[in-house]
């Protein structure tokens, strides 16, 4: 005699696919690329704060960037100090001789510093130079974590913390900071950007009053 049919219902669960092994657990630690249409990268978990010096930007790359960054204000505003050198306002003054000689005019032309065309146009690209440091190193590395010059040396500025970009207000202070450094006391100025040679992390005294830091694309 045969054994009878199991029930209906009672059959076991068919295997899972591929091969019947579970699928793997997931990573745990290290860096966690973006999945497919996640926009942008959060970088390590818990941010940069424990992540190794290789992982930061090393100090000479960040020196070329900032080159490539101020080259175009260098260019603007040294045209508009050649037009203030080169475009002078000219004068003539003449001078009569009045005593017994009677010996008449002398007369001398002379500038009598640029002319008013001349200022029009230094303060019209100095203008074009602070919209270009605005832009470049305020909206731009704001919103996208490099400026041009950050971008062509492949890393940007993020967060400490986050591993994002910081945004257009900080950005824009994190250089109003420099600025103000530079303008107070240049030795001030000096050790706060060359701080990235000895510093752990490779920040500048002002990354690490903002809570940047600099990190390859």
């Amino acid at each position: 005699m045969t054994d009878p049919p199991p029930p209906p219902g009672n059959y076991p669960p068919p295997p899972p696919p591929g091969g019947g092994y579970p699928p793997p657990p997931p990573a745990s630690g290290g860096f966690h690329p973006p999945a497919p249409g996640q926009a942008g990268f959060a970088g390590p978990p818990g941010g940069y704060g424990a992540a190794p010096p290789e992982a930061y930007t090393p100090w000479l790359t960040r020196v070329l960037a900032w080159l490539i960054d101020w080259v175009p204000v260098a260019i603007l505003s040294g045209i508009g100090s050649i037009l203030l050198a080169t475009m002078q306002k000219v004068e003539t003054v003449c001078v009569t001789d009045d005593s017994e000689y009677q010996l008449g005019d002398f007369c001398a032309t002379g500038s009598n510093g640029p002319s008013g065309l001349a200022w029009t146009l230094f303060i019209v690209l100095e203008i074009m130079a602070l919209a270009y440091v605005i832009w470049n190193l305020g909206y731009k590395q704001g919103t996208t974590g490099s400026s041009i010059g950050k971008g062509v040396m492949k890393f940007k500025i993020v967060g400490e913390a986050t591993g994002r970009p910081i945004g257009f207000g900080p950005s824009t202070g994190r250089e109003l900071i420099y600025l103000v450094a530079y303008l107070a006391c240049g030795i001030v100025w000096l050790v706060a950007v060359l701080f990235p040679l000895w510093d752990a992390k490779r920040q500048t005294l002002v990354d690490k009053l903002i809570k940047t830091v600099a990190v390859p694309l």
